[in-house]
């Protein structure tokens, strides 16, 4: 609900209905409320509704109304006179101190004038004016130092998620540096030795049987892929805003995805054991995220066949969209469906690289061979 462009909460209606249930059938007949208690009371209850919003404006115009009713309302001034001090109350808790003091003294010579007038004695008017400036003040000084003691502790809480958030990236920033400095001088150094002597060993045989050329040019290829890769990873380890915003996108472009796919089978091939790959061309259109999870799936699906598939002949790659939208990437063979154990951990990762995209995976054997399937649904926009 909205008064001139503010909001209003709907309980700062409670003192219109409050006056006129009061007006209306608080007094016994022989008290008679005129048109004049009527209409004082009902402004000071619309007046009460901009007390959220314009305090000091709403506590003058109040104490107005309240100097005025004096002389004129009978019953109504009594609407009138708690109205005026709740307008106290509420400036004295959103205001700063000088606003306080007018805001008192305003009301407290509206008060009594008032109650002047209804007990005809300025001592006890006196009284009761200090009386109820002090307790509503006493109330609204009551509430603001509640207001401020929160404000005060959710400041406090917030700055400590800050603090914990900003210890938490340092951690993690600490860890990709030593993990970007173990890939960096350990296993790059180890795989550009490979190349090296690789590169090395192509020359010694030039010329030789073209099979053994083959396989060393292959090889070489393949390190030095691995190679550009690790550099790649150790530098969005180590300054993740390269990747503007997502780590993955500077591993596989979009556009990559299905040349990547038709790479790691042909490599498969190459290395012995024929890939039949199925890859749907909508899938070159996925999110950087899931880009990445297929192609590592499909590369580790494929060379966990390739190392454990005893006496396969082939094996089916099929990397597709259903009609939800969600990635399906299946890697069949029929080698023998005995359980398949090793040391390695290429099912935990990517059962884990699966589940950080919200998709589901499953490996096993399956008929007279082995299969694994992973669902990764689509991302909600």
């Amino acid at each position: 609900m909205r008064l001139f462009g503010r909001p209003v909460v709907p309980a700062r209606l409670f003192p219109l209905l409050a006056v006129a249930a009061v007006l209306g059938f608080g007094f016994p007949d022989s008290v008679p409320v005129r048109p004049a208690d009527w209409t004082v009371a009902l402004a000071a209850a619309v007046l009460t509704i901009g007390g959220g919003q314009w305090p000091w404006p709403v506590t003058v115009l109040q104490a107005v109304l309240l100097a005025v009713s004096a002389p004129v309302a009978g019953t109504g001034r009594y609407a009138v006179q708690v109205l005026a001090a709740f307008a106290l109350l509420e400036l004295i808790m959103r205001r700063d101190s000088p606003w306080r003091a007018a805001g008192a003294v305003v009301v407290g010579a509206a008060t009594f004038v008032n109650l002047w007038s209804i007990t005809g004695s300025a001592v006890r008017g006196l009284v009761w004016t200090v009386v109820i400036v002090a307790v509503a003040g006493g109330l609204g000084v009551h509430t603001w130092s509640l207001r401020d003691w929160m404000s005060r502790y959710y400041e406090q809480f917030h700055r400590a998620e800050r603090l914990r958030e900003s210890d938490t990236m340092a951690a993690r920033a600490g860890e990709r540096t030593t993990i970007a400095r173990e890939l960096h001088d350990l296993v790059a150094h180890h795989v550009a030795s490979i190349v090296l002597r690789v590169g090395v060993a192509r020359h010694v045989v030039a010329g030789t049987d073209p099979k053994i050329v083959a396989v060393l040019d292959d090889v070489h290829a393949t390190g030095s892929a691995v190679l550009d890769d690790l550099r790649e990873l150790v530098a969005v380890l180590r300054d993740p805003a390269t990747a503007q915003g997502d780590p993955n996108v500077p591993l596989l472009d979009a556009a990559d995805l299905p040349a990547a796919l038709a790479d790691v089978a042909d490599r498969i091939t190459q290395a012995g054991l024929p890939v039949e790959a199925d890859v749907y061309p909508s899938v070159g259109e996925l999110d950087a995220m899931r880009r990445l999870a297929v192609l590592r799936v499909a590369q580790e699906g494929l060379t966990n066949a390739l190392r454990h598939a005893t006496g396969a002949t082939g094996v089916r790659l099929v990397v597709r969209q259903d009609d939800n939208g969600a990635v399906v990437i299946e890697v069949r063979d029929d080698g023998r469906a005995a359980a398949r154990s090793g040391s390695g951990h290429g099912l935990i990762g990517m059962a884990e690289r699966v589940a950080l995209a919200g998709g589901s995976f499953h490996a096993g054997p399956d008929g007279t061979g082995w299969s694994l399937r992973a669902v990764l649904p689509e991302v909600q926009k």
